[in-house]
């Protein structure tokens, strides 16, 4: 297997957007993203406090004075100042993962109403880990970087403040070296943002390569490619670390730089402090202070720096969470049932064309039927001829590009989408059965079903042996896609699941291709006896599936070519007599 080709790089997304996505996630938390705020900067006065304090200990030292209460001062002032940081550190971290559980739950929420060709042209471990890893990396972007920038700029200030009231000069001297250094960190911070997008596509390629190994894990073992297989999936995850390591450089940078422009400060201000002393500009006591000052800056700049770069690292995953809000979803419309007491629906293909998407062929070409309310029709031709098609456009999974498609006389395009695919039972091709018991993918479809109407359905689709034979009956675990079931049984699932619904359009795409004979007789009775109910329409390619139909659609190449009975096709059109033939040859 070849490693999979990753999508297009997707355009960047403008800074002001990203500012308007991360207030979006930031606003409804707004008010407990205040309260860690108002928290940390009471924690941030009790650290001010603590230099003076220190200061007016010193000068008692010198004068000879009692200094019991101004140690009590400095020791409460310490306790209370840790205490109230923790609490506002509890309400932060609180609050950020508020912020990536409804940023998932709205995500999740949009990526499951997803219009099919969006998803067919997106890699699904790459959505997946947009909602998993992406997401995650708003916590602190949205609660922490805010409340970091905030604190550490006023805390910046205000020190500032403090250390001019002690000696202008070395605070000049301080604010030199510090604006210097910052000058240096800034360059950093495109870099941190760019190597941290880099990094979380890697991220999203791992997922794809291991969902899509995972997916056909039969297949890789059969085919003796684990080890190739391991390349893939080992070539993705250096490709993440090596943008991860690059982001951590810059990280580390931009970090080591506060240590460094703090040091540099501290040896421009002692040693001109140190002449300012001696010539008796300033006292010992103030130059301490000033010096504690310093020191104590380092948790500001701090903060504002872990504040641009948490800015930097969050930005990159809000551009992926908005490139995949971006993606085209269908009408919202769960729950809703389907309409009651209404007999079978009636479809009519009028002068339909589709292509996938612009500058692909198209796959259907002016394609025309009828088919009345109850009754089974069947749909044959060679392969690709567009039959599997046909149940995409009924269902609106694709949008046609010419004509109409027409339910019960009504364009699909006026129908609810909720209405529409409730009053339709789809059985896909590949029966797909979702990881859980047997029950909740019977009920999937139907999640009101009662026992008895289960139960009848059990034996209609000729599951009950199944069940009796099952150790934890409808309560058994059928594993990841029902691997713990054959392809037939699986296959009588999806059938089962669709007329536990009782739609009023049941389609059938090959939906006893992979029964034994016995019980694809079984069930082809079960259809017929749906049939005289409902409307039934089956692609099939199986000449005794095809004989009980009521009329037969006959396509090539996206065009209907005849359309009549059995014996009148057998007759009068020279593909079906082919096709008849060499199913005939097939059974014998």
């Amino acid at each position: 297997m070849t490693t999979p080709l990753a999508p297009p790089a997707a355009p960047a997304v403008p800074a002001r957007q990203v500012w308007r996505a991360l207030y979006a996630h930031f606003r409804p938390h707004r008010a407990a993203v205040a309260l860690g705020a108002v928290l940390a900067l009471v924690g941030a006065a009790s650290g001010l406090a603590q230099p003076l304090a220190a200061k007016a200990l010193v000068d008692r030292l010198g004068h000879d004075e009692p200094i019991a209460a101004i140690l009590l001062v400095l020791t409460g002032l310490v306790v209370f100042g840790t205490a109230v940081e923790a609490l506002g550190s509890y309400v932060l971290e609180r609050t950020a993962e508020s912020v990536v559980l409804a940023a998932r739950r709205s995500l999740i929420g949009r990526l499951l109403r997803l219009r099919l060709p969006e998803v067919e042209k997106t890699q699904p471990g790459d959505l997946m880990s947009r909602i998993t890893s992406d997401t995650t990396l708003l916590r602190a972007v949205t609660t922490q970087s805010v409340v970091s920038a905030a604190t550490g700029g006023l805390s910046f200030v205000a020190t500032l403040v403090l250390m001019g009231f002690m000696d202008p000069v070395l605070l000049g001297v301080t604010v030199g070296v510090i604006v210097l250094i910052g000058g240096a960190v800034a360059v950093l911070m495109p870099r941190i943002a760019a190597a941290t997008r880099r990094s979380q596509e890697a991220v999203g390629e791992i997922s794809t390569v291991l969902e899509r190994a995972f997916g056909a894990f039969r297949t890789i073992k059969a085919s003796g490619a684990e080890a190739r297989e391991t390349g893939v999936v080992d070539a993705a995850a250096r490709e993440a670390w090596r943008h991860g390591v690059k982001s951590a450089k810059w990280q580390s940078l931009a970090g080591s730089s506060i240590g460094l422009a703090v040091q540099v400060s501290f040896l421009a201000v002692l040693g001109i402090g140190g002449a300012r002393v001696a010539s008796g500009a300033t006292t010992v006591s103030s130059l301490i202070a000033f010096l504690l000052f310093l020191f104590y800056l380092i948790e500001p700049i701090s903060k504002l720096v872990e504040a641009a770069t948490q800015f930097q690292v969050g930005s990159a995953a809000v551009a992926r969470i908005l490139e995949a809000e971006a993606l085209e979803v269908e009408e919202p419309g769960d729950g809703v049932a389907a309409p009651p007491d209404r007999g079978p629906a009636s479809v009519v293909f009028d002068d339909v064309s589709f292509r996938y998407r612009d500058g692909l062929p198209d796959v259907h070409r002016g394609v025309s039927f009828e088919v009345p309310g109850r009754g089974m029709t069947a749909f044959v031709g060679p392969s690709g001829a567009g039959k599997t098609t046909l149940f995409g456009l009924v269902e609106r999974f694709y949008e046609a590009t010419g004509g109409r498609v027409l339910v019960d006389g009504r364009d699909v395009r006026d129908w609810s989408l909720a209405e529409l695919r409730a009053s339709i039972g789809y059985v896909e091709q590949d029966a797909p059965v979702l990881s859980g018991t047997l029950r909740e993918n019977l009920t999937f479809a139907a999640p009101d079903a009662s026992e008895e109407d289960i139960r009848q359905v059990l034996v209609r689709a000729r599951l009950d042996a199944l069940v009796e034979r099952l150790p934890e009956g409808l309560e058994t675990v059928v594993g990841h896609r029902g691997s713990k079931l054959s392809g037939g049984e699986r296959q009588r699932v999806a059938i089962a699941r669709a007329l536990l619904r009782r739609p009023r359009l049941l389609l059938l795409d090959e939906a006893t291709s992979q029964l034994d004979a016995v019980n694809e007789l079984a069930l082809r009775d079960v259809v017929a006896e749906v049939a005289r109910e409902t409307t039934v329409l089956v692609v099939a390619h199986r000449l005794s599936t095809v004989t009980l139909a009521d009329r037969i659609v006959v396509m090539e190449a996206g065009r209907v070519r005849a359309i009549g009975t059995h014996a009148e096709l057998v007759e009068g059109d020279a593909l079906y007599g082919e096709l008849a033939a060499t199913q005939f040859l097939a059974t014998a």
